[in-house]
């Protein structure tokens, strides 16, 4: 019983002096158009490096979303995810059994159909409130996984204020239309090479139609970075974090 009782407070201390480090949680963030959305923010122990926009996957600003956000904090930004959900539903945070992806794809289908330019300027919110929160001596970077990688690419190519942007397997961004676009901002793209929903070939055409961009393929499936899915790759999830870091790093420093 001692020996349970002192890893329960020895586990206590730790996240006592985790919190203490590093706080977060939901604020409002207001678009251009006076819509009201949440966002989880996650502040660093101390002075931010920078900031970084964390966009969701299909599956809300849930507790995979709100970790990535706080590791990017541990890692000295200022990390801010904004629910690109609000939209249409509220409150979104979903698993990642069939039934949950279903209502998942869904729920991005209803946003893909608002009428232009949709979720932007609740993303550009973001990257303001990031910006202003920093003042003049920040620069902000935007990472996106799944349907976020999507968006991630849409805000380098269509947003303002973004010095870096990392796309993970963003899922649509090998179409002609999105091709066609041309980012503003250095971009790092992440890829899969067994990913069942964004074919090799798409990524090649991609990456030739976009010399400027680097692109990155590892032998892993589409949502490799998610440690609560069973396409979790380690060696992947790492390596690919690592370059992230790396190139926020260089352009956000």
């Amino acid at each position: 019983i001692n020996q349970v009782t002192k890893r329960v407070e020895q586990t206590t201390i730790r996240r006592t002096i985790h919190e203490r480090s590093l706080m977060a949680g939901f604020i409002k963030l207001t678009s251009a158009d006076g819509f009201v959305f949440p966002a989880w923010v996650a502040q660093p122990a101390g002075k931010p490096l920078g900031a970084v926009v964390v966009l969701q996957e299909i599956f809300g600003v849930n507790a995979h979303i709100r970790a990535v956000t706080e590791g990017y904090a541990e890692k000295g930004y200022l990390a801010v995810a904004p629910s690109t959900f609000h939209r249409v539903k509220q409150g979104v945070e979903i698993g990642y059994t069939p039934d949950d992806i279903a209502v998942g794809i869904a729920l991005k289908a209803a946003v893909e159909g608002l009428p232009a330019p949709g979720v932007l300027p609740d993303i550009q919110a973001a990257i303001d409130y990031a910006a202003q929160t920093l003042g003049t001596s920040g620069k902000v970077g935007v990472v996106g996984y799944c349907w976020g990688g999507l968006l991630t690419w849409r805000a380098a190519c269509l947003l303002k204020g973004i010095s870096a942007a990392v796309p993970y397997y963003g899922g649509g961004m090998t179409t002609p239309l999105e091709v066609a676009r041309q980012p503003q901002c250095p971009v790092l793209c992440h890829f899969g090479e067994q990913d069942h929903a964004i074919p090799l070939d798409g990524v090649h055409a991609f990456a030739k139609a976009q010399p400027g961009v680097e692109v990155q393929i590892y032998p892993a499936q589409h949502g490799f970075n998610c440690d609560h899915r069973g396409s979790y790759d380690a060696t992947a999830a790492t390596l690919a974090r690592e370059r992230t870091l790396a190139f926020f790093a260089r352009h956000l420093a």
